[in-house]
């Protein structure tokens, strides 16, 4: 447990971000709860009221810099992060302390890890976006497959969701993603990221038992294009969702997530199956758990955890993979994900 430093979560009162305020809560931290919207933040004080709240826009970088004052590190919660993200991570600098995001977005990612790359490594610091299940976990997972290989011919990440009930959250950033790269998807081959027009395909992947073999759609590019990459050596990473999730995410009247348990986590299943080639071996790591969204806060909780007692293997602009120990970190995590490395 942690002796009650405090974590600016800015973005507290998302869906995400009430998972975070409730794991920093758990693991001993006491959070500040911050965002944009002032009626839905004074909701949230309302049910946390021993709680700090500060409002702040990332317009106004005088209300960021309140918001994180005091503050030990920051966890971004609010999207799109392609909006938040360079002011947040702006004013951590400002504070002089560590930042962690929970972004998917793959385009806002590249943008983090390049941007502040050489300032963050100045500061002495350490920014760590897609803290989560997409681009964080499936980098872990990648990085704890490899083991003692520095690098790769191919990575693969399949996704078996049983279902995905997206968040308001998910859709605004799939629609700014959608803009930025003018109705094309994209893929990460050769070494580069790559902005096609044809379609994705439909193929069979064979999860492990129970899951088995599922359709899946094949090059469903997730922020894993990004993180893995920024530290490995992998021309072709590739990543595939099952269908059922897929079509659910594409629907417009698919609902958002419902609490179903005590903690707020959906129904929800996943299984993430990593296979990892180079010549002609193969290794392999499995993830199962449940609910992305709410699993997505022990991951963002334990890298601020680590980050606060000197865990970090560097520093600077650093995906999960390059700032942590991979399978020490996926094993902390053993009550929220079960895990499995096939060397």
């Amino acid at each position: 447990m942690t002796t009650g430093q405090t974590v600016a979560v800015f973005g507290a009162y998302g869906h995400t971000g009430r998972f975070v305020v409730a794991e920093l809560r758990r693991r001993g931290f006491v959070p500040v709860l911050s965002g944009r919207d002032a009626d839905k933040l004074e909701a949230l004080a309302a049910s946390h009221p021993r709680l700090d709240a500060r409002r702040a826009t990332v317009d106004d970088p005088a209300s960021l810099d309140r918001a994180l004052a005091g503050a030990a590190a920051v966890v971004n919660c609010a999207g799109p992060f392609a909006t938040t993200a360079a002011p947040v991570v702006e004013a951590a600098l400002r504070a002089g302390i560590p930042y962690v995001d929970v972004a998917a977005e793959i385009e806002a990612n590249l943008d983090t890890l390049t941007q502040f790359a050489e300032r963050a490594r100045a500061a002495d610091t350490v920014v760590i976006p897609a803290m989560a299940f997409f681009g964080g976990l499936g980098d872990l997972l990648v990085t704890a497959a490899m083991g003692d290989w520095t690098a790769a011919d191919e990575v693969h990440v399949a996704y078996g969701l049983d279902s995905w009930h997206p968040t308001a959250g998910t859709r605004d950033a799939g629609t700014v993603s959608r803009q930025r790269r003018d109705g094309r998807r994209v893929r990460y081959s050769q070494g580069r990221l790559e902005y096609v027009t044809d379609a994705a395909p439909t193929l069979k992947w064979s999860f492990p038992e129970p899951m088995g073999t599922r359709a899946v759609i094949g090059e469903f590019t997730m922020a894993d294009v990004v993180t893995v990459p920024s530290h490995l050596s992998v021309p072709e990473v590739v990543s595939y969702m099952t269908v059922e999730a897929a079509g659910d995410l594409a629907a417009a009247q698919t609902p958002a997530p419902t609490a179903v348990d005590a903690r707020g986590r959906s129904a929800q299943t996943f299984l993430v199956d990593v296979v990892v080639r180079s010549g002609g071996e193969e290794r392999r790591a499995v993830a199962s758990g449940r609910d992305i969204y709410a699993v997505s806060a022990p991951l963002a909780v334990e890298a601020v955890h680590r980050v606060l007692t000197g865990r970090t293997k560097a520093v600077g602009a650093l995906s999960a993979g390059a700032a942590f120990d991979a399978a020490d970190f996926l094993r902390a995590l053993s009550a929220d994900i079960s895990l499995e490395l096939r060397p």
